[in-house]
């Protein structure tokens, strides 16, 4: 075979190759980033219109959007403050998603019909005190979210938000790397059904990971978490010294759904 006919046939190998792993490598779906809307409201009035917003414009707008699956929460114990909060979650489809959603909801003529209370609410008469959104980006362990199959009525459920907090981004980034490396696994085999797990790329309070597990009431909740204290897998890879002081504090919201709540 003179050079010039080697050099083709090389080049179609290569050809032949590159068509069986470029759809590995380019098509591959790549999972969205999470958002977590956090309203600060002051009367129930407030609530009672967010309600409203929520189960009649906001959510069925989202589904339009191909966004489904989203979790809308409020806290199962009351506080001595006077502030209401209600949290909602929105798995994006994809990262581009978050910087286009308000556009695609003001394109929605269904979705500015039904939220008119909302959209334009007076300076003097709005339907929260503020707001936050918290973006979550999906941890390799786990870069979905998985809706949990509870039997409880949503007035019983317990939804465990977790928020980590670390020293530094290093310690941090320890952190994640515990639960990818074995804290994951310990959850599901206990049985905490997850919703999802993700490190916060943009919020309030950083460095910063949150998770979400679900419970079929306050006892389960309760029981799990022993459980998970006592277990030996736990304890072994808690116990590693290339995982101490990878979290400086931890922030823990118990939340039931709403009744119109997709999970």
């Amino acid at each position: 075979m003179n050079s010039k006919k080697l050099t083709i046939f090389t080049l179609c190998l290569m050809v032949l190759w590159l068509g069986q792993m470029l759809p590995a490598f380019s098509f591959a779906p790549q999972p969205g980033p999470f958002e977590l809307k956090l309203y600060h409201l002051e009367s129930p009035d407030q609530e009672a219109r967010l309600d409203k917003y929520l189960q009649q414009a906001y959510l069925p707008a989202l589904h339009r959007a191909g966004i489904s699956k989203v979790g809308v929460f409020k806290p199962a114990e009351s506080n001595d403050s006077t502030e209401r909060l209600v949290y909602v979650f929105i798995p994006l489809k994809a990262q581009q998603q978050f910087f286009t959603l308000d556009e695609t909801l003001a394109r929605d003529k269904q979705y500015t019909a039904a939220g008119q209370d909302y959209i334009n609410s007076a300076f003097d008469n709005p339907i929260y005190k503020r707001f936050e959104t918290i973006l979550i980006e999906p941890f390799a362990g786990m870069p979905g979210i998985s809706v949990p199959n509870l039997k409880s009525a949503k007035g019983e459920r317990i939804y465990e938000l977790r928020s980590y907090e670390a020293a530094t981004e290093k310690l941090h980034q320890n952190k994640v790397s515990q639960f990818n490396k074995g804290e994951i696994d310990i959850f599901n085999r206990l049985g905490f059904n997850a919703v999802f797990y993700g490190r916060v790329v943009a919020g309030s309070k950083m460095p910063n990971l949150m998770y979400l597990t679900t419970f079929e009431n306050k006892a389960e909740q309760e029981a799990h978490w022993k459980a998970f204290g006592d277990d030996p897998a736990w304890k072994k890879l808690n116990a590693q010294p290339e995982y101490a002081h990878n979290f400086l504090r931890a922030d823990i919201s118990l939340l039931h759904p709403t009744s119109y709540s997709d999970i």
